[in-house]
């Protein structure tokens, strides 16, 4: 087995026609071996299908023109496949290929392939006049309808060996664009995705990524865009990761800060599940009939599947009183089932003409304590 064999001239060398496809072919091998082994197929700019809203003559129905933007995608084979300008599809097409099903609300499958036809260009003549053939070769493409269910196909191509060369005519590789919707003989909308089944977009494969100027930036969009979030991994004399939100400027307003010593900012609340064998807690001041609250990060869930045991401790609290000589005794101070807080004190002055006693809600400064099991409910 031998590698790829790079073409080599020296002076005084007739060149052949095989001796300059070599040196294409050359270039090309190791274009499609930089596609494919190095990143991830699928499209890489442009493509998407777009619709403008048209009325049909004869019946004023209203559809959809649809059409696919000007474009790059690079297919699973190597092929880089280029879309110059926007492509109307044409119903004519859909119906040869889905013309015969019953109505259906479910969306087709739009697919995208390399093709080669030969250029426009007219053949050259030779040096002694003769006609050759033609010398250029347009890398070109085919846009393709495929059957309700045929957007499965995409995921079962395999791609070709490794060193494998560009296959003259190119191998047919389905990039599914979208989806189109059908409607008495016209289109009438478009979808991003259906049956599970979304474009696939192009991504690179590597181990390591790295910025020139000090700061990784990863988004969700191609643009900044207010609102929408950011990861930003930062050097210099300020260490940090950095996730947060786009602002109307560009910047982003941290959400979540990771020092270079380790320390942890986070702009709102933390929630996930609790270690086993942790202790959360809670306190304050509740009245005769309030409910008790949970400490941050624990359900009334986690309570009842046994997950978190509570533990709750009351101390019943001074009542106010009218007088310096009035008493009070504690009747009850208790929590329920429910967490609600039982707490009745009795108040008497003995001073007092008549010496009435009375009952009446207390409070209580209450601790609450959740601690997950050992075994953190068995999941």
């Amino acid at each position: 087995m031998t590698g790829p064999q790079r073409p080599a001239f020296h002076e005084g060398q007739i060149l052949a026609a095989a001796d300059l496809s070599a040196t294409v072919q050359y270039a090309r091998g190791a274009a499609v071996r930089h596609a494919l082994h190095l990143h991830e197929w699928g499209i890489a700019e442009g493509l998407a299908l777009v619709t403008e809203a048209r009325t049909d003559p004869l019946t004023n129905a209203r559809y959809a023109e649809v059409s696919v933007e000007a474009g790059i995608a690079v297919d699973g084979t190597g092929r880089e496949i280029v879309v110059v300008d926007p492509v109307v599809l044409r119903e004519s097409d859909f119906e040869e290929v889905n013309g015969a099903d019953q109505p259906t609300d479910e969306p087709y499958p739009v697919f995208l392939t390399a093709a080669d036809q030969e250029s426009a260009a007219a053949p050259r003549a030779d040096a002694c006049g003769a006609v050759a053939g033609r010398t250029r070769v347009e890398e070109s493409y085919r846009i393709l309808f495929g059957r309700l269910g045929d957007e499965r196909l995409v995921g079962e191509q395999e791609p070709p060996a490794v060193g494998a060369a560009p296959a003259d005519p190119p191998v047919r590789w389905l990039v599914l664009l979208g989806y189109v919707r059908w409607t008495e003989g016209h289109f009438t909308g478009v979808e991003t995705a259906a049956r599970g089944v979304a474009p696939r977009y192009a991504g690179v494969r590597a181990d390591a990524v790295t910025a020139r100027s000090g700061a990784l930036t990863l988004r969700t969009h191609r643009n900044a865009e207010e609102g929408e979030p950011a990861v930003v991994l930062s050097g210099g004399d300020a260490p940090s990761l950095v996730f947060g939100l786009y602002q109307g400027g560009g910047s982003v307003a941290p959400l979540m800060t990771v020092a270079a010593n380790g320390n942890l900012t986070i702009e709102g609340s933390f929630t996930g599940r609790m270690p086993a064998g942790s202790t959360l807690v809670t306190s304050g001041t509740a009245t005769d009939g309030m409910l008790l609250p949970l400490p941050p990060g624990v359900t009334p869930e986690q309570i009842a599947d046994g997950r978190v045991v509570l533990h709750t401790h009351l101390t019943p609290r001074t009542p106010p009183t009218a007088t310096a000589s009035t008493l009070h005794s504690v009747v009850e101070s208790a929590v329920d089932g429910d967490r609600r807080v039982r707490c009745r004190v009795r108040l008497y002055d003995p001073l007092a003409t008549g010496g009435e006693v009375v009952e009446a809600p207390g409070a209580v400064d209450f601790l609450v304590l959740a601690a997950v099991a050992a075994t953190n409910g068995g999941g």
